[in-house]
């Protein structure tokens, strides 16, 4: 189910003075099963632009076609849309209501209209999927878990829709260390175990580095890049002028090629870095 915007932009507040146009002529393709990750400084236009990706914003101008379906046109069902791309917010435990994690995690298959059955399965198979304990955790009150698993609780009641697209919005924001690795483990396993099409957007570009295949650089409401990580990453001073970082393995990787340790071009990877290293010491060679 591919996503194409073609042509997008999107003006907040237009003819009022604080006009401000946000997205300028984005042009993009995300195809069945990738990983992309969107990055940019804020204000670039990345969260707008997600929110065009299941009809939450219509463009000002241009088209957002789902599964080759335009989003705008009369007649299109967009609560449709959004069971098949679901969105993620920052803070999605910030949206938990329902008395238990199991009645939450249900809220939306519940307004499919589907049968007690296919309800419980689903939810089940969500809670499976995030690595929570039906048995241990269904009935328990949403606020008495962790910040992790309260992440954890908002993402399965996105998948008990069996979305075919999943857009997380900044998706370990606040998070401590160990809320962090559970919920960027979680992320991997749905795209590697199921195919998931996943679009994240994140400020770390550590977290970028480990888990997407490719990624878009947003600037000023435009499309400023669009590769792979060993593409865009070796691009570092661009994106340093843009108000973004590097993976630490690619500054560590600048300091020792400063250094006259021959580490390869577009490495991204702390493995690629420790290699280089590794076989530079075993030649017995000194740094310049």
């Amino acid at each position: 189910m591919p996503i194409a915007v073609e042509g997008v932009s999107y003006v907040y507040m237009a003819g009022s003075p604080y006009e401000t146009k946000a997205l300028d002529n984005v042009n993009l393709t995300i195809e069945d099963g990738e990983f992309v990750a969107l990055i940019g400084h804020t204000g670039s236009g990345k969260s707008t632009l997600v929110q065009h990706l299941n009809g939450l914003l219509s463009p000002t101008s241009g088209r957002v076609l789902v599964d080759g379906q335009d989003l705008a046109q009369k007649g299109t069902d967009k609560r449709a849309v959004r069971f098949r791309v679901g969105l993620v917010f920052q803070y999605p435990e910030n949206q938990l209501f329902e008395e238990t994690v199991e009645k939450d995690i249900a809220f939306g298959p519940k307004n499919l209209g589907l049968a007690q059955e296919e309800i419980s399965r689903r939810v089940k198979d969500a809670m499976r999927r995030v690595a929570l304990s039906y048995d241990e955790l269904s009935q328990r009150s949403v606020f008495e878990l962790s910040g992790g698993q309260m992440r954890r609780v908002a993402i399965a009641g996105v998948l008990a829709m069996e979305p075919k697209v999943l857009v997380l919005d900044e998706p370990c924001a606040g998070l401590d260390p160990h809320g962090r690795e559970e919920i960027l483990g979680l992320i991997r396993r749905l795209h590697a175990e199921s195919g998931t099409t996943i679009v994240m957007v994140s400020h770390s570009m550590d977290d970028v580095a480990n888990l997407a295949e490719r990624v878009i650089v947003m600037d000023h409401g435009t499309v400023a890049m669009d590769g792979t990580p060993r593409e865009v990453f070796s691009r570092g001073d661009r994106l340093r002028e843009m108000g973004l970082d590097v993976p630490q393995a690619v500054e560590l990787a600048e300091a020792l090629r400063a250094r006259g340790i021959p580490v390869p071009q577009g490495a991204y990877l702390p493995g690629e870095v420790a290699r280089a290293i590794l076989a530079f010491a075993g030649k017995g060679e000194e740094p310049c």
